[in-house]
């Protein structure tokens, strides 16, 4: 259920129950880069966090940054990059309506951004995780993230990973992942610098002065109001609003009541605050959609819509898969895999988190054709022609890499994906590159700032794994850091 939010009048404020310079909502990613370079600025620097302890949904993601330009760990790997080189992806790569300038200013400032994590005890391994997966299996600094090696970026950027992952040890996928040990050195530098946390605190309102200046939040903790004042300005790092059903059949329908990349906190209540004000937003339809199946599995098979065709090379990136099946496939993909190219697949994954049993087991295409449905001939010819391809070592309709092309022997089988598919909202509020939200008339709301998934970052209409987490560390610092010197 959704409720309706209204600015509050600071007249209306009797008490204030905590006070600061500057008052972040949200204690993670954004909310920790934000609570760092504010107190780093020599300001008062208090967090609400919803949940009971820090983290949000960074702690609990598998920790990818996406960082290049030829950082101490990519060079370290043995990669060359540029900062021309990264920008030139993320342009063809984030989709269209993506912000030029505002990829560019990430880019040119991510080798900056690479020093400061190290700075605040982030760490990182050179060595690079070269399998294609979710994440690496062990405790690997570098990999690709976003299908850089993959067709058509490879003709559009010299390839290079960016995924920069930092190190845990005991790190169990899906359960602990490298996410942790991105916050935990966030937090406590933050806290070492003199940030204050306060927890189970759910926000509500901005409370403003009669200028439309913002100068505080309303919210509820233990079943109580509270009021907090913030001298100089409110951060707003709540998250997305992918929990928000109401927002999401409103704004990104396509993904109603699919499973939810994110955690129960994001339910779009700093972009709804901010809105009350009349802020302004971006990409509020544009999602990124991850595919349940493992890359180990996709990369030996060939993926087919309901047609019995091809669509995707299946080496690219698992989102844009996720995308393009959702989207331009009505949700309807089969991955038709052989027994030797499964048990490799089996081989190579440990754990083996999201590993797919064939729905269907055949001798014949002709046999597994008809028992999937697809129309007659259909599965039949696409094999046909992409195992003459393969081989010859190529896949001229879709260029998957020759290291994964191999024709489709039998027994041969497919995994029913229909329906296989949930992600997150990408949406959010409009701000400048220093974290300022923006009103809808094109200035900035005095006192209002807004950094992570609850803002419009680099991604429109496409993702790479580690853009949230980049973009939110990136812009968290840029709008702690312009809070703080606001007066």
């Amino acid at each position: 259920m959704t409720f309706e939010v209204h600015p509050v009048p600071v007249g209306d404020i009797r008490s204030w129950d905590f006070t600061a310079d500057v008052v972040i909502a949200g204690y993670g990613i954004a909310g920790a880069a934000a609570a760092v370079e504010a107190s780093a600025a020599g300001a008062d620097v208090l967090v609400l966090e919803r949940a009971g302890a820090w983290g949000g949904a960074a702690a609990m993601a598998g920790g990818f940054i996406y960082l290049g330009g030829g950082t101490p760990i990519q060079t370290a790997c043995g990669f060359a990059d540029s900062v021309d080189n990264m920008t030139a992806f993320l342009n063809a790569a984030m989709g269209p309506g993506a912000d030029k300038s505002r990829i560019a200013d990430y880019c040119a400032g991510s080798l900056e951004h690479f020093d400061w994590l190290v700075e605040c005890r982030v760490p990182f391994k050179p060595e690079f995780f070269a399998e294609p997966g979710w994440e690496p299996m062990g405790d690997q600094g570098l990999m690709y993230s976003g299908g850089e090696n993959s067709f058509p970026f490879n003709t559009i950027a010299e390839p290079a990973p960016r995924g920069h992952i930092p190190q845990m040890q005991n790190k169990k996928q899906g359960e602990s992942s490298a996410g942790f040990m991105l916050m935990k050195p966030l937090v406590e530098t933050a806290t070492r610098l003199g940030a204050r946390a306060v927890y189970d605190v759910r926000v509500q309102s901005l409370i403003v002065e009669s200028d439309g200046r913002v100068v505080g939040i309303t919210a509820r903790q233990y079943g109580k109001d509270v009021a907090v004042r913030a001298h100089r300005g409110v951060v707003l790092a709540t998250g997305s609003f992918a929990y928000n059903d109401a927002m999401v059949t409103q704004y990104a329908p396509r993904i109603a009541g699919k499973p939810a990349a994110s955690v129960e906190q994001h339910d779009g209540q700093g972009i709804r605050m901010a809105q009350a004000l009349g802020a302004d937003l971006a990409h509020m339809d544009a999602t990124e959609v991850a595919i349940f199946v493992d890359p180990q599995q996709l990369v030996r098979g060939i993926l087919v819509n309901g047609r019995g065709q091809r669509y995707v090379a299946e080496d690219t990136y698992p989102g844009r898969i996720g995308q393009l099946t959702l989207y331009h496939q009505d949700d309807t993909a089969y991955l038709v895999i052989d027994a030797d190219a499964q048990d490799e697949a089996l081989a190579s994954l440990t754990p083996q988190l999201m590993l797919r049993p064939p729905t269907w087991v055949c001798e014949s295409v002709a046999e597994l054709e008809g028992e999937i449905g697809l129309p007659s001939g259909s599965l039949q010819s696409t094999i046909e022609y992409y195992n003459a391809g393969a081989a010859r070592g190529e896949d001229p309709l879709l260029h998957k890499k020759p290291q994964w092309l191999r024709p489709i022997g039998s027994p041969v089988g497919a995994i029913d994906l229909r329906n296989s598919t949930g992600g997150f909202t990408l949406g959010g509020l409009q701000t400048t590159l220093n974290g300022e939200v923006l009103h809808v008339d094109g200035d900035p709301i005095p006192g209002l700032f807004a950094a992570g998934r609850s803002t419009a970052g680099l991604a429109a209409w496409g993702y790479a794994s580690g853009v949230s987490l980049g973009d939110g560390s990136f812009y968290g610092r840029r709008a702690g850091r312009r809070a703080a010197q606001a007066r």
